[in-house]
């Protein structure tokens, strides 16, 4: 049984000693920053995911890309919230 996981919100499963996307068979090493799975943007050309932009007083984020559990938030005090928190936390600051 192949290994299989998520990148940016795409399946990828682990074949001939690589990650490949599922939908298109090529290694995702061939395209790391491919659209977000879930909200289909391209990262911003600051590398903040569209979905998000810049969140007042979040020094780091995650949407999940669809994948509730993978979503966080690192705030500029360090403090991180993770999850379905994380979701709640980011919807409630883009308003």
């Amino acid at each position: 049984m192949a290994a299989m996981a998520k990148w940016r919100g795409h399946r990828i499963v682990f074949e001939g000693g690589v990650w490949v996307y599922v939908d298109s068979k090529k290694p995702v090493s061939n395209d790391p920053e491919r659209r977000c799975g879930f909200c289909k943007k391209e990262n911003r050309k600051d590398d903040h995911d569209a979905c998000l932009g810049v969140l007042d007083g979040v020094m780091n984020a995650c949407c999940g890309h669809g994948v509730s559990e993978d979503a966080y938030v690192q705030r500029n005090d360090k403090s991180v919230v993770r999850g379905k928190e994380a979701i709640l936390f980011i919807q409630s600051k883009r308003g």
